[in-house]
């Protein structure tokens, strides 16, 4: 199936799922939450990523979440819905309908229950099968400290010959790769970095924008990263990428999901607890993380 193509330029958060006391969904959190993303010149919302906690959501949560995003995800933002699961079938039925509730992009991570399996070979399968079968486009997700599964630059580059693959959310943070992928890709795919760690290099090399989870809670600056690369002010662009190395790294690596929601706690955001197995931060931890964000202007 071919999709009509779109621009996934610009800065999307990968959104936090919001989960009441008692770990159930909780949609007017979100619905705040967005409200007060929106005010932002962001590009869109990852929804169900890595940082939205998707395998502790049950498949009825996800559909009821798909739901309630569209409601508030406005006209001119894109809503990129995280669709990978662990078999192609899976996957493609959670394709179709994320489109069918509105979604405009389907974020696929690679399969990983059977890492030492997905070689070449069976990623290719995988990507091309949902690609053939999603009515909307398909991005493809690199995110190898999760899954264990990095995927070589010359088989995203294979896979961006696919028409409905628009492009490349890549986590891995090994620049030289995404600049392969770039020079290599299909002329209009689309490459975003997947961290505000290395969102200014991603963008000189050729990326259209990222998904940093940073963007949850200091939204404006990575815009600023992104517009101030755009209008050539390189020097600001590169004092600001380097004042956000530290809070990114807090809120991912460091502290994970449960940092980047105490985070979202700090500057008034709805974050709440991760779902359990994930713990909460403790108090010395979450001192640390305010500190960081104090010293980075964002609190």
């Amino acid at each position: 199936m071919m999709a009509k193509p779109l621009s996934m330029a610009g800065i999307f958060p990968p959104i936090p799922t919001p989960f009441d006391a008692a770990e159930e969904l909780d949609l007017k959190a979100l619905e705040r939450n967005l409200g007060a993303w929106n005010a932002y010149p962001l590009g869109g919302y990852v929804v169900l990523g890595t940082n939205g906690e998707m395998p502790h959501v049950s498949e009825a949560e996800k559909l009821a979440y798909f739901e309630a995003a569209r409601k508030h995800i406005p006209a001119g933002k894109l809503f990129m819905a995280g669709c990978g699961c662990e078999s192609t079938h899976s996957t493609i039925a959670l394709v179709k309908q994320a489109a069918a509730l509105g979604a405009d992009v389907a974020i696929v991570i690679s399969p990983s229950a059977y890492k030492s399996k997905m070689d070449g070979p069976a990623l290719t399968d995988f990507y091309r099968r949902v690609a053939d079968a999603s009515p909307i486009p398909v991005s493809l997700y690199n995110m190898p400290a999760n899954t264990m599964v990095d995927m070589p630059a010359d088989l995203i580059i294979a896979l961006s010959q696919h028409p409905n693959i628009a492009g490349v959310k890549d986590s891995g943070g090994n620049l030289a790769k995404l600049g392969q992928i770039v020079q290599g890709a299909r002329p209009g795919f689309q490459v975003l970095a997947g961290s505000a760690g290395f969102l200014y290099p991603a963008l000189c090399l050729g990326a259209v924008g990222g998904v940093p989870a940073l963007a949850n809670i200091a939204a404006q600056q990575c815009c600023d990263i992104l517009a101030l690369f755009t209008q050539g002010k390189h020097e600001e662009a590169r004092r600001l990428q380097l004042r956000m190395i530290a809070p990114n790294t807090a809120v991912t690596t460091q502290f994970g999901v449960a940092g980047l929601k105490a985070a979202m706690e700090m500057v008034g955001l709805y974050g709440g607890r991760p779902r359990s197995p994930l713990m909460p931060l403790g108090e010395e931890q979450k001192g640390t993380l305010r500190k960081v964000l104090q010293e980075a202007g964002i609190m």
